[in-house]
């Protein structure tokens, strides 16, 4: 299976259209509509319907399995270049909303007292997106945070030879609305809250899934979703009355307009992981040291 059939194949069917395909990659309308034939050809089957563009049930199937092959190969490509390093003085780090940003401001300052000439970029992105990235070597290494049992390693996918190492762990808390008659209580049973409205923030908050799985229920419930990473927006969701959010307890401290009570059961903690690859060069490696060691 060709990859550049397979990486078109998945742009026109995220973008349903074979022209918009054609422009984001680069190709005629008519190669893209070759590419398609080709790999339909290839394995046999029909893989899009037309009109409207979307995929057959076959192709639904290849997509299942087109995301990650892509991701490996563009992982090896990646590892393979670490070889040569990162640009001379240039360092590119990624980051989740919520992923220890104390942490990675006070690392980053003291990389940047070391080589003063340094050219930082810090792109801040949800999870997957920045696991993705450090995995495809757009990121020399990124910070990701979930929720974990104590010690627990976050659920994160394979995407290739990455290196994962836990860097923080901090109390959950639940976010409540001022005046919530929750509010007064010293601490919360997330399985006492399973019927409540909860805000679904799965960039910034804990996933609902995490919760659901921790608490053996299916009754969380989204009343809004929210697909954002901007912690300030959940934060006003949250105070203004849209519903229940699990994070941090350091991100609570961001606002006064939400009443934060600890999660005492289960045992779950927010948990902040380093993620990179073959590490090359002073600066990567003097970030990553700081990060781990917390100096």
């Amino acid at each position: 299976m060709d990859p550049h059939l397979l990486r078109t194949f998945v742009a026109v069917t995220r973008l349903g259209s074979f022209s918009a395909a054609a422009r984001e990659l680069g190709y005629t309308q008519s190669a893209v509509s070759q590419h398609i034939a080709a790999l339909e050809a290839d394995l046999r089957a029909p893989l899009l319907h037309r009109r409207p563009v979307g995929p057959t049930e076959a192709g639904a199937r290849l997509l299942d399995h087109a995301a990650p092959i892509l991701l490996r190969l563009d992982a090896a490509r990646a590892d393979v270049a670490r070889v040569l390093g990162e640009p001379p003085g240039r360092l590119t780090v990624g980051a989740s909303p919520l992923a220890a940003p104390d942490r990675l401001a006070t690392a980053l300052a003291r990389l940047r007292r070391s080589l003063p000439g340094l050219e930082v970029t810090l792109r801040v992105a949800g999870r997957a997106a920045t696991v993705a990235a450090v995995a495809a070597g757009d990121l020399t290494l990124g910070l990701v945070d979930g929720v974990a049992a104590p010690s627990d390693p976050l659920r994160l996918a394979d995407p290739g030879p990455l290196t994962t190492v836990a860097v923080a762990e901090e109390t959950l808390v639940v976010l409540l609305p001022p005046g919530h008659p929750l509010g007064g209580r010293a601490g919360l049973r997330l399985g006492d809250l399973v019927s409540a409205r909860w805000i679904d923030a799965p960039e910034t908050a804990a996933p609902l899934a995490d919760l659901r799985a921790a608490t053996e229920s299916d009754g969380v419930r989204a009343g809004i979703r929210y697909e954002g990473t901007d912690t300030a927006t959940l934060l006003a969701l949250v105070a203004g009355g849209h519903g229940l959010a699990v994070l941090p307890a350091s991100a609570a401290r961001e606002s006064a307009g939400v009443v934060a009570v600890a999660v005492l059961a289960p045992r779950l903690v927010h948990r902040t992981e380093l993620v990179h690859g073959h590490l090359a060069g002073p600066a990567a490696t003097a970030l990553a040291d700081a990060l781990r060691h917390g100096t």
